[in-house]
Formats: C-alpha cells, structure tokens, sequence
C-alpha cells in the first residue's frame, strides 16, 4: 500500500532534527510522499532544504497562512509572488481565512487570501485552503474562483455535512487528518456520504494526532490511523483508502 501524507509541516523544529527517524517511520507505514504547506517567509528556507535534500520524498507549497497575515502582510506576499514567478510548486497553501484566535486583520486576510487565489489561477496552480472559525465566509470567498476553475483542498476538513457538500460542489477536495478520529468531532458523519474520489488523506503534523497518539507530536506515519478510520466509516478495505486517496492527491497535485 502506498500513501500520500497531503499535508504536513516537517520542516517544524519538533521533527526537522529527526527526519531521517520520521521518514524512516513514515515509510514502514506505506506514507512514501509528503507535501509541506507553507506558512510565511520564515519556513521557506528549512521547507526547501527538504526539498532538495529529499526530492522523491518531499515536495513544497508556496503561500501565506492567514494566522500570518499581519501588519508586514504585503511584504510576506511580495516574498510569495517571487517564488512563484521563478519556479513550479505544487500548491498555493496553505492559504484562507482564520477568525478562531483573533479578528485584526480579517480585512487582510480576505485581501491575501483573493490575491493568492488569483496567483493559483495565473499559474494554473490548486490552492490549499485553511480555515478556521470561518467556513461560510471561505466557501464564499471561493465560489467565484472555483467558477474560473480554481481547484485545492480544503485542508483539515471538520466541518458539517452541509459544508463538505458544497466543497465538493465546487470541485474540491476535502483533506481528512487526525480529527476524523476524535468521537466527538462530528468529522466521521459529516464525510460518510461524500464519495471516495473526493477525499485526501494528511497529518498537519507536528499538530492534531489522530487517537492513539493525541497529545503526543504528530507525524506523518501516524496516518495510517487516518486511513483505518476511514476504512471503517466507509466500510472498505484499507488498501482500497490507500489506492483512491493517493489517486486523488496525484491528480489534484500532479504529482
């Protein structure tokens, strides 16, 4: 069986100085690709690292996350355009819109979010999207590129039933980590109807392990219990999750 984690930040100084264990780990899982969203300017340089280092293991997004967007946000997306002018990435994420932790700059982050979905349709790029306290306001904010053929995933989907409707709707795909496991997520229900070929599997690690492991760091071989979870909600084998959700993240990504 083989994996796709679709979205883990192992450039984080919780794993970095062990990612030869980590991959070692994630391989013994079947997790043999993992693709790293980026959040702001500051992890560009250890994301690349990765990238060059581990080019059949690791592949890099581009983009601002919106806890990020702050006063400098102009300048942190001057910093975004440039790489995306000068090279291919296989994703503009992870990006969106966050009202959990604070409302400052909603204004901003609605400004960054449009401007990156504009950049994804320049350059024929599918965006990442995360969001927080926010899903209508980022359904919303999405409809109109999504009628232009903006495609992505919305990343660490844990919203209701209504909403991974309208996600699929639009032609994107939901990304199902750690929290499809906790009980009372309401995760579980919410993708149960929702057809195979439009879910992705990932870990957001170092964050949101999925049980057995909560409250310990994440990483991406602890997907596999992503992937039994599924296996049971959807009632298929678990080679069936691995050969469909790492179909889905080959053709959203070409990878």
């Amino acid at each position: 069986m083989h994996f796709i984690d679709t979205h883990a930040h192992i450039y984080d100084e919780s794993i970095l100085p062990s990612i030869e264990e980590v991959f070692a780990a994630a391989t013994l899982q079947g997790v043999d690709k993992i693709l790293m969203p980026a959040i702001d300017s500051s992890v560009i340089a250890d994301m690349m690292y990765l990238e060059q280092t581990y080019p059949a293991k690791c592949a890099a997004m581009m983009g601002l996350h919106p806890c990020y967007v702050k006063e400098n946000y102009k300048a942190e997306l001057e910093v975004v355009e440039d790489w995306l002018s000068k090279r291919k990435f296989i994703a503009i994420g992870e990006i969106g819109l966050d009202f959990y932790w604070d409302k400052t700059f909603t204004e901003q982050q609605h400004i960054a979010f449009e401007t990156q979905m504009n950049w994804a349709l320049q350059y024929h790029t599918p965006i990442v999207i995360h969001t927080r306290n926010a899903m209508g306001e980022t359904i919303e904010a999405v409809k109109p590129f999504a009628k232009k053929g903006l495609r992505g995933v919305f990343h660490c989907f844990s919203g209701s039933k209504e909403s991974a409707e309208q996600i699929v709707q639009m032609g994107f795909y939901l990304g199902l980590g750690g929290v499809l496991t906790y009980k009372n997520a309401g995760v579980a229900e919410a993708v149960k109807d929702i057809p195979m070929e439009w879910l992705v599997l990932e870990t957001d690690a170092p964050y949101l392990p999925p049980v057995p492991y909560r409250g310990k760091r994440n990483e991406p071989a602890f997907m596999i219990e992503v992937a039994k979870k599924l296996a049971e909600i959807k009632n298929i084998p678990l080679h069936e999750v691995a050969a469909v959700t790492t179909a889905n993240a080959i053709q959203i990504f070409g990878l």
